[in-house]
């Protein structure tokens, strides 16, 4: 077997992840046999039934996948009403038939409204949070009895698209750790009849609303053409803190930031900041606070070139 020669990559590219693959598997799939990059994550798992916005990190992006992770998302979900599965989605044998009782838009609203704003949610049993080192999901699938603890979480928006007599299409806007197949739950358990996930895609993942996603197909097209044509859809590092101000530095104060020095800000200045050189490059993520600049986390990218360290 022919031995990958890995690589010194850095940078963020939003895979529109394919049905079928884990997180983690799509994204070996991106950084072994496309980039070959050292070193990545990704920020927020899609089940393997979920398509959508997978913001892949490399090299120093990994630094901010945390930050990513906690981000504001947007969902298309469809459900269907009437049946209850053992994993809240298609995936799932049906534990649990109910005949739909006669809807309105009205009536369903009424449910969507009781599920919007900071809400208690139960996570579903089959899903990635561990329990004393392992997923829930395995403890599920050994048949033992997993206590999930509810959490609260953020829905942001809750809409109705479109329904017919046992379907419902659904626009999604939430906080971190949300669960869309336990929003179709508690949906359909307040109308009454049950219901469960059938087909989830991520729309967009805060800051990167309007960026266009990529495919595997489209990143091995890529590949094929060269590495100019490859790297061209990897976005910088600094893409990830779009939504935060930004900073620009001198040179003497940049090399204090470089050496992980605070330096003096204007007292008015505060919350997190995304720090630059002079010349561009980004330094670090900092946090004004009390007049001071804290470094959260530094960044040590190349001098030359883009920031994402296209090497």
């Amino acid at each position: 077997m022919k031995r990958i020669r890995f690589r010194d990559l850095h940078g963020i590219v939003l895979l529109d992840k394919p049905l079928g693959l884990s997180s983690n598997q799509a994204l070996q799939v991106v950084r072994k046999g496309i980039f070959r990059a050292e070193k990545g994550g990704h920020t927020g798992a899609l089940d393997p039934l979920a398509s959508g916005l997978l913001p892949l990190c490399f090299g120093e992006a990994t630094k901010i996948a945390g930050m990513l992770l906690g981000s504001r998302k947007a969902y298309l979900a469809e459900c269907r009403l009437g049946a209850t599965t053992a994993t809240a989605d298609l995936e799932g044998e049906i534990v649990l038939e109910r005949p739909v009782p006669p809807l309105t838009d009205a009536l369903v609203e009424a449910s969507l409204a009781k599920l919007r704003g900071r809400i208690t949610q139960v996570p579903p049993a089959y899903s990635a949070i561990k329990r004393d080192g392992e997923p829930l999901y395995v403890k599920a699938r050994r048949g033992e009895a997993v206590d999930v603890p509810s959490r609260d979480v953020d829905v942001y928006r809750l809409e109705l698209l479109s329904r017919t007599d046992d379907r419902l299409s659904l626009y999604v806007e939430c906080g971190s750790g949300t669960y869309v197949r336990s929003l179709a739950v508690d949906l359909g358990e307040d109308l009454g009849c049950g219901a469960h996930l059938t087909a989830l895609r991520r729309l967009w993942v805060d800051p990167f609303r309007e960026s266009a996603m990529v495919t595997v197909e489209q990143l091995q097209a890529a590949a094929e053409q060269g590495d100019d044509a490859l790297l061209a859809l990897m976005l910088p590092v600094s893409a990830g803190l779009a939504g935060l101000p930004a900073l620009h530095l001198d040179e003497a104060r940049s090399v204090a930031v470089s050496q992980g020095q605070q330096i003096p800000l204007d007292a008015a200045m505060s919350g997190r900041l995304a720090v630059f050189s002079e010349h561009g490059r980004l330094l670090a993520l900092g946090e004004a606070v009390d007049g001071k600049l804290h470094i959260v986390r530094g960044f040590n990218l190349p001098e030359a070139g883009e920031d994402a360290g296209r090497t």
